[in-house]
């Protein structure tokens, strides 16, 4: 039975998928394999070109980390944090991200960070026996990250 007085808790899933110059780069490699079977046989070769452009692509696509926020907790890659251990999060993009991709990024900071990805959200953690400081990571919709995890933190 649904009950429209209880708060459903805010979920959010992005793959941090490569950009497309990186899968594009990665298809090019299917016309190399294929000149080098070439010599064998022009099906053969063909074949293991276009087999090895698909599981490139496709391995880069598989591989890339997800950012996930479900049940009150927050995963990036293979890390997870409570949300209740985090404080405000901050939306950076454009030249304030790119600051904190370089000069400003601690040494005591966690971070996932991905080419091509613009954005970025820095959370701090509010645990003292953390010995992480910040967390940093890459997001195409760094405000609605933000703004999911600032609702999770409101409904524990």
């Amino acid at each position: 039975m649904h009950n429209p007085d209880r708060t459903v808790p805010p979920s959010y899933r992005e793959r941090l998928s490569p950009s497309l110059w990186l899968l594009v780069s990665a298809a090019v490699c299917a016309p190399m394999a294929a000149v080098v079977f070439s010599p064998i046989d022009t099906t053969l070769a063909l074949a293991i070109g276009l087999g090895v452009g698909i599981v490139l692509v496709a391995t880069l696509i598989l591989a890339a980390p997800v950012v996930t926020l479900s049940d009150g907790v927050l995963h990036v890659g293979r890390a997870r944090i409570p949300v209740a251990e985090l404080g405000t999060p901050e939306v950076l993009v454009g030249e304030d991200a790119r600051a904190a991709r370089g000069v400003g990024l601690r040494r005591d900071d966690w971070h996932l960070i991905r080419g091509g990805i613009d954005g970025l959200v820095r959370v701090p953690v509010s645990d003292d026996d953390d010995p992480t400081a910040r967390w940093v990571f890459s997001s195409r919709t760094p405000d609605r990250v933000a703004a999911m995890i600032t609702r999770a933190q409101r409904g524990r």
